[in-house]
């Protein structure tokens, strides 16, 4: 199971989702669902633009989980 931790790397960094949202200039709403992990198709331009706003990889706000991990969560 693919899992987002941009919550994770925004709490760190004490950026707020409103403040990412102005930097990407993408929807609060969408800046949102992808917080929350709400996100069943991950759209590649919005996670470029995440990673370019918050000058990081995609390694430092996505995690693989295994499904036999992700079950005891």
């Amino acid at each position: 199971m693919v899992k987002l931790t941009i919550a994770r790397y925004l709490d760190k960094r004490g950026i707020t989702r409103y403040e990412l949202a102005k930097r990407t200039e993408i929807k609060f709403q969408t800046i949102d669902r992808y917080y929350k992990n709400r996100v069943v198709r991950y759209d590649s331009y919005i996670l470029d633009r995440i990673c370019a706003a918050l000058d990081c990889t995609l390694c430092d706000i996505i995690e693989y989980v295994k499904d036999d991990e992700a079950s005891s969560l």
